[in-house]
């Protein structure tokens, strides 16, 4: 055959997207053993190498060329212009299924295809070479994702898992003190799945997004004794068990509370994919993880508070993060609420018009709160009808007590308004608190209610939670607020429909909760603070009086409280230090009837003082305000800006 021949014999091998016989690409290990899941991508003989040349990543490896789960350049590699070179792919979860690896050139010139960031996305025309499969051992048959939730019920404690198929699985628990086998409790989990059918639009309905999530687990260890360390693990004989986790269990009359606390979180992946994930949720879990750590016997809980994972339609995207949270939510119980990149999708059920521009149908990428519903199991039973063949959304709304606080959850994706049955549920729950017992309340959601961030879409939807929700926290004492959305942590004074009712960092509930933003823990992309009107062409950022601090870095927050005192500390990723704070002293509990939901307003000894005082201060503050507003009107609250205090200044 004449050279010319072989030319074209290449060429047309190339424009079919068939693998050279001259270009190499090899991928190591074969099997991924625990913990070591690193794969080494080794490439050569690659003529005339360009910028723009890429390994895109497969699993299973049947997926189309189009269908990756994400790549890599390879001038990521130091000797990529000499046609060899090398990359590593750390922490690739298993996806039930192998991982295959393919070569492609880039195309001349800059490529039509952009992801949300402007960067190439790959077009796959040009396939180069193929690398052999990559799976882990016991792939789909260990369990894998493994996660913690409470239950209804003070003596119990669930676990969620994974596994590849339907097939058999049970929990084996018990007292970490004990060991011998004949103290062990083993018990079922359930099976459940889904399906592509059930996704509501594209990618998550898609050959590009859809991935087959396995079967989540379910199962709950019961009759724990109050506060004791258990150990557990899931699995079968037959496909094999999980490694050995411990947990602190629950104890009804714990006399103090721990807490750590976050929204819009994440995941990372090792590689480009159809848009850009947050390296910070790495941060926030290993100084989490740090903490807990340093806890050793005392007890604690995860709160995540709306925009889990980010899959938004990329299937692959869930198992990430499961792997990545499984270190800190294994051993300590991990809840959540669902936010708006979970569920929103065209037909969502609850759409007022007043809300056309917050719930704008795209967020969720077609997921419809599906994913989200099957893979937590929270307290409760909250649940709410998709409309479609999906199965029913749930985990809306619930609340818990651990410790010296209650804990409430909403969603404010779905109705919260005056006569719905999430609206029904606060109220009720509300009422029942016993302050005797847990004389802190915490509610939760994911948008917030105030913020000063320049987020004009969602104005309305704050305006309605205050009208529906906030005469609530007031009437039934709700200490604090926490709300994510906005990718910054902001902390609010005490609010009582847009007004401040104290604006120290120390003082005794006011009758009012305090407001705090907590979306700072991974996700970056993020308007602006809210400009002063009278600046156009020079922007500047002014913070509001009721806006106490504010800052731009990642961190989480950390909650500690007993029975008299609340305190919530924000800790920065950059550096693992508390950067603000905040103590609400509670008032006496009325323990002579023990009636639940109420305060009384008599003070304890010590703090009767600290009550007169502060009675002085916000006679004070409330005389200057309202002198304040008589002079100004309405714009005062636009114009009247004052830098408290800034991390960013």
């Amino acid at each position: 055959m004449s050279s010319s021949a072989l030319l074209i014999l290449l060429a047309a091998h190339l424009a079919a997207g068939e693998a050279t016989s001259t270009t190499t690409l090899t991928a190591t290990p074969a099997t991924l053993t625990n913990p070591d899941h690193a794969v080494t991508l080794q490439w050569s003989n690659l003529p005339d190498p360009g910028p723009l040349d890429y390994v895109a990543v497969y699993s299973p490896p049947t997926s189309g060329d189009l269908n990756y789960l994400g790549f890599l350049f390879l001038n990521s590699s130091a000797s990529w212009a000499t046609g060899a070179g090398s990359v590593t792919l750390p922490r690739l979860p298993d996806l039930r299924a192998p991982y295959q690896f393919r070569l492609f050139r880039g195309p001349p010139g800059q490529n039509p295809r952009v992801d949300q960031d402007g960067g190439p996305l790959p077009d796959a025309s040009r396939r180069a070479a193929v690398s052999g499969d990559v799976a882990h051992e016991g792939s789909g048959a260990r369990p894998a994702q493994l996660h913690l939730a409470f239950t209804d019920e003070a003596d119990e404690m669930r676990v969620l898992f994974v596994c590849g198929d339907g097939g058999r699985r049970s929990v084996r628990y018990w007292p970490a003190a004990a060991g011998r086998r004949e103290e062990w409790e083993e018990v079922p989990a359930e099976a459940s799945t889904y399906e592509r059918r059930h996704m509501c639009g594209h990618p998550a309905n898609h050959s590009v997004g859809w991935r087959h999530p396995g079967f989540v687990f379910d199962g709950v260890m019961k009759a724990l004794r109050p506060g004791t360390r258990y150990s557990y693990k899931v699995g079968n004989d037959l496909g094999g068990w999980s490694e050995t986790h411990s947990f602190i269990s629950r104890d009804a009359e714990a006399s103090e509370t721990i807490a750590f606390l976050f929204g819009d979180l994440g995941t990372h992946v090792p590689y480009n994919t159809y848009f850009r994930t947050p390296q910070e949720s790495l941060s926030t879990v290993k100084w989490i993880l740090r903490d807990l750590q340093a806890l050793g016997d005392k007890p604690a809980v995860i709160s995540h508070i709306g925009d889990i994972s980010y899959a938004k339609g990329y299937a692959w995207l869930w198992d990430h993060f499961f792997e990545q949270i499984e270190p800190i939510a294994a051993s300590t119980p991990y809840h959540v609420c669902i936010g708006n990149h979970e569920y929103d999708w065209p037909s969502q059920p609850w759409k007022p018009t007043w809300a056309a521009d917050t719930y704008n149908g795209k967020d969720g990428g077609g997921e419809c709160g599906v994913p989200y519903s099957i893979k937590f199991r929270m307290p409760g039973n909250s649940s709410l009808p998709t409309g479609t063949v999906a199965p029913d959304t749930r985990n809306l709304y619930y609340s818990l007590d651990a410790g010296v606080v209650h804990f409430v959850y909403m969603s404010t994706e779905t109705d919260f308004t005056h006569g719905s049955d999430q609206y029904s549920y606060i109220k009720a729950d509300l009422e029942r608190v016993n302050r005797s017992r847990t004389p802190f309340v915490v509610f939760q959601g994911h948008r917030p209610m105030y913020t000063s961030s320049n987020e004009t879409k969602d104005a309305a939807h704050r305006e309605q939670m205050i009208r529906h929700l906030e005469p609530l926290f007031v009437e039934h004492g709700v200490t604090l607020a926490l709300w994510g959305h906005i990718h910054r942590y902001e902390r609010f004074c005490p609010m009582k429909n847009y007004r401040c009712l104290n604006t120290s960092s120390s003082f005794v509930y006011p009758g009012a909760p305090a407001h705090v933003v907590i979306g700072m823990a991974g996700q970056d992309f993020q308007p602006s603070w809210e400009p002063r009107p009278d600046h156009p062409d020079v922007p500047i950022f002014p913070q509001p009086q009721r806006s106490m601090y504010r800052g731009g870095e990642f961190g989480y927050a950390k909650l500690v409280a007993t029975r008299e005192k609340l305190t919530l500390m924000y800790i920065g990723n950059h550096d693992g230090q508390v950067h603000d704070m905040v103590e609400i002293l509670s008032p006496q509990v009325g323990a002579d009837d023990g009636s639940p939901g109420k305060l009384v307003g008599a003070l304890p000894g010590k703090m009767r003082y600290l009550g007169i005082a502060g009675g002085v201060v916000l006679a004070l503050l409330l005389g200057f305000m309202a002198g304040f507003a008589v002079r100004r009107k309405k714009k005062a609250e636009s114009a009247g800006w004052s830098p408290v205090q800034d991390e960013e200044s």
